[in-house]
């Protein structure tokens, strides 16, 4: 029988599935990533599960996406920038309003950002500070990819300026006055991703891995998500090394087959918590939303500097547990004020808790009653069944999806029923 390897090659660790054309889960295996050179992790990974007919690969290693936001004027065009980025996976370290000078400049190198994404003006609105910027960043060449998500009447010109420079344009976030379009500059940062940032992170020596990788792990998740939805709607919230994602879908079902509406608005992707490399965010989150993180500063900022780091004692492993559930509650937050009630009426039939934390975890019952009780999140889950993917088979299901294998992935997804 034909078999797949499905990998994820995350932040912290590299994860595999070995999936029969059946949608049978033959085996699991995991390896902590390897950089500067991830493919050692991979090729583990691969001879744990013991050879496969195909790979198929998605990835968010090197901690997360670091995304610098240039934009006209901080309450609109880059606050609509920063909300773009964080939907699409990155961790915003620096924003910027107005015309860059000498020490805006200095300030976007100190954040050492991956990809600038340079914002400004409404389509056929002011387009002087967006081309003053676009000027600015190609005189004191700044280095990492620019994503152009600004005034498309300056576009040409805004290019020209940038000419040498990597630069992906893409539709204005904000093409009129309190009109947000995020989904094409999303798109486009993931793209950069892709091409641009994984190959530049130093996490392999050649271009193969680069060329392994088909998606960014968001996508290959949401992939899976989708083919989760039944009748009831589906919440899912995985907490990872580096950024905790939250999907949520509706079904539809017609006489013949399962269809799934699922708009691009229905994933967030908080760059800014996670369990290792944005651990100090979930901790400064937590206090800001009056949540109870009381003594985990300290063990947050370890973790921090140490990505690597695995849990030996019972209250390491508390720790990360109730790290976890802090990032579950501020992320499944941010995300229903996103989705704007959009779950039904009924709220969500089943929410979904992925990650490693949850996944070793001999206990979650405490997570489990903290996000119950949560007054925020209780209309959403009050009727939910709470399963933890135990085995990692939605970014598996996703990529299976994607490649075409849609009744090997929904076949596959019975596991965390």
């Amino acid at each position: 029988m034909p078999t797949t390897a499905c990998l994820d090659v995350g932040s912290t660790w590299t994860k595999g599935a070995l999936v029969g054309d059946d949608g049978a889960l033959l085996a699991t295996a995991q390896h902590a990533t390897t950089p500067p050179e991830v493919l050692d992790g991979v090729k583990a990974v691969l001879k744990e599960l013991g050879g496969a007919d195909q790979v198929l690969a998605c990835s968010s290693a090197g901690g997360g996406l670091r995304l610098a936001v240039v934009g006209h004027e901080r309450l609109i065009s880059a606050e609509a920038g920063h909300r773009v980025a964080l939907s699409a996976g990155a961790k915003v370290v620096h924003v910027s309003a107005g015309e860059l000078d000498g020490a805006g400049i200095r300030a976007l190198r100190d954040a050492e950002p991956d990809v600038v994404l340079l914002v400004g003006g409404t389509d056929g609105g002011d387009a002087k500070v967006l081309l003053h910027n676009a000027a600015a960043l190609a005189r004191n060449r700044i280095r990492p990819p620019i994503v152009l998500a600004g005034n498309q009447h300056a576009r040409l010109e805004a290019l020209e300026t940038l000419a040498g420079r990597t630069v992906v344009p893409t539709a204005n976030v904000l093409p009129d006055v309190g009109e947000l379009e995020p989904g094409p500059a999303r798109a486009a940062i993931r793209q950069v991703f892709l091409n641009h940032v994984i190959g530049g992170k130093r996490l392999s020596r050649g271009t193969k891995f680069r060329e392994l990788v088909k998606a960014v792990t968001p996508d290959a998740v949401l992939n899976g998500v989708s083919q989760l939805a039944s009748e009831d709607a589906v919440l899912v919230v995985d907490v990872g090394g580096a950024t905790t994602d939250v999907y949520s879908a509706v079904s539809t079902q017609d006489e013949e087959e399962r269809a799934v509406g699922l708009p691009q608005d229905r994933r967030t992707v908080e760059g800014d918590i996670g369990m290792r490399w944005s651990a100090p965010g979930i901790v400064a989150e937590a206090l800001a939303e009056r949540l109870p993180a009381d003594g985990l500063a300290e063990f947050a900022e370890r973790r921090a500097s140490n990505v690597g780091f695995v849990p030996d004692t019972p209250e390491e492993s508390e720790v990360d547990l109730r790290l976890a559930g802090l990032a579950a509650i501020i992320a499944i937050r941010r995300h229903l004020r996103l989705v704007e009630g959009r779950l039904g009426p009924r709220g969500a039939g089943l929410l979904v808790l992925s990650g490693g934390v949850f996944r070793h975890a001999d206990d979650i019952g405490a997570v489990v009653d903290a996000l119950r009780a949560d007054p925020v999140l209780r209309p959403a889950i009050k009727a939910a069944r709470i399963v933890v993917d135990r085995d990692y088979v939605l970014a598996p299901a996703g990529l299976l999806a994607a490649n075409g294998q849609v009744e090997t992935a929904r076949r596959l997804l019975t596991t965390i029923h």
